[in-house]
């Protein structure tokens, strides 16, 4: 029940977007459309499931093994880096089209400071190395499912009759503050 509810935290409750306010640069920017949304999303989704876990055998096995906890900070940031270039290759090689609709924001996955936050609270809450993955992973679902609701907003904004003040930027930040807004009435239901 504890990993069920430590999802739903991190998904939802606690989302990392809306909630905490990282990963904002790939939000803002790449949910033009849905497709760009949901590559992003899964690619993220993706990182930082493994990042979940990989962060915690590094931390773990070698740097409290070795008494040097206190590189976590460089360690993390070599983990997330080899991830997305893995990511960005197999993207590039098996969907090309994906790959040029996300542009530069596929390689600014490594500088997404949702991931590198991820794996410091994972290790500052100390998880275990289940729990980091389920947390990982529900992060992910979470920076997936917001990115595709603005997505799907912003697709429908295109045919609205916007006041010419608010087009393009402002009308984005608006409706991004309305669902921070919104996720924040979950804030303190569930702390895991």
């Amino acid at each position: 029940m504890k990993i069920v509810l430590l999802f739903i935290s991190a998904a939802i409750v606690n989302n990392f977007v809306l909630s905490y306010f990282l990963g904002i640069c790939p939000f803002l920017g790449v949910t033009g459309k849905l497709k760009s949304a949901l590559g992003m999303g899964m690619a993220t989704t993706f990182v930082m499931t493994l990042t979940g876990a990989i962060t915690w055998i590094v931390y773990h096995l070698l740097l409290v093994r070795f008494g040097v906890p206190y590189l976590q900070y460089v360690a993390y940031i070599l983990v997330i880096a080899s991830l997305v270039q893995i990511i960005e290759m197999f993207i590039r090689k098996r969907y090309p089209s994906l790959y040029r609709a996300l542009g530069i924001y596929l390689p600014l996955i490594t500088t997404n400071c949702a991931i590198l936050g991820l794996a410091l609270l994972a290790t500052l809450r100390e998880y275990g190395l289940a729990q980091s993955v389920i947390f990982g992973f529900g992060a992910g679902v979470g920076f997936t499912f917001v990115m595709l609701v603005m997505a799907a907003i912003r697709e429908e904004l295109e045919l609205a009759d916007v006041p010419r003040a608010f087009r393009g930027a402002a009308i984005t930040l608006v409706t991004a503050g309305l669902l921070a807004l919104a996720f924040m009435g979950f804030s303190g239901l569930i702390y895991v």
